[in-house]
């Protein structure tokens, strides 16, 4: 772990822990401190390049995951370097997971897909409703032509958004971290995030 994290005065994980128990008043009511200090330490000491960062950024990247109720070390969201600062984001886990918990008309699934070259794709409005077929080819591994996400109402309403790959390389594009590892290692989940993330915008949302 970093010098400073060892260094400092108080452990990181007590400083944390503080930290956490001051703002508790901001925090979900379900929210479990200890399970996200130990995750918190979890991430940084398996990943060299945060432990470059000074206290103060690792520890203000990790306050904005616990204000949303969102774990980077289960990969809800991620702490990206970008050049000498950490930038927050959000992972299609986590806007699964904050669309599914605040929606105000509750939601019975949300998901993103990849779609790939052989794969059959249909979306269709037909009176005002949204509906899609998806027949994806087994197992397969061929190009990826783009992505699309839905969700379904408790109430039997569909919300369907698509992308192909030209729009995903192109918001891409325009990312801040477009070369980061989350971009580079893991590019279908970002396409996938980076769809659902468009089709969140249409749900609406109240946080506690």
């Amino acid at each position: 772990m970093a010098n400073e994290l060892r260094t400092a005065e108080q452990p990181f994980s007590m400083a944390l822990a503080d930290k956490l128990d001051s703002v508790s008043a901001a925090l979900p009511s379900d929210f479990n401190i200890a399970r996200f200090v130990q995750n918190a330490l979890a991430l940084i000491n398996d990943n060299q390049a945060l432990q470059k960062f000074p206290r103060a950024q690792l520890m203000a990247g990790l306050l904005k995951a616990s204000y949303l109720g969102l774990d980077a070390y289960q990969k809800e969201c991620y702490l990206i370097p970008y050049g000498n600062q950490l930038q927050f984001q959000i992972d299609y886990r986590g806007a699964k997971k904050l669309a599914k918990k605040y929606s105000i008309r509750p939601i019975k699934d949300i998901e993103a897909k990849i779609v790939r070259e052989g794969d059959r794709f249909e979306e269709t409005v037909e009176g005002g409703k949204s509906s899609f077929v998806f027949k994806p080819l087994p197992f397969n591994t061929g190009k990826i032509v783009g992505a699309f996400a839905y969700v379904i109402y408790e109430d039997g309403g569909i919300s369907v958004d698509s992308m192909n790959l030209e729009d995903l390389e192109n918001t891409r594009k325009h990312s801040k971290a477009a070369n980061s590892m989350a971009w580079r290692d893991f590019t279908s989940e970002m396409y996938k995030k980076t769809v659902l993330h468009r089709l969140c915008k249409h749900i609406e949302i109240q946080f506690e």
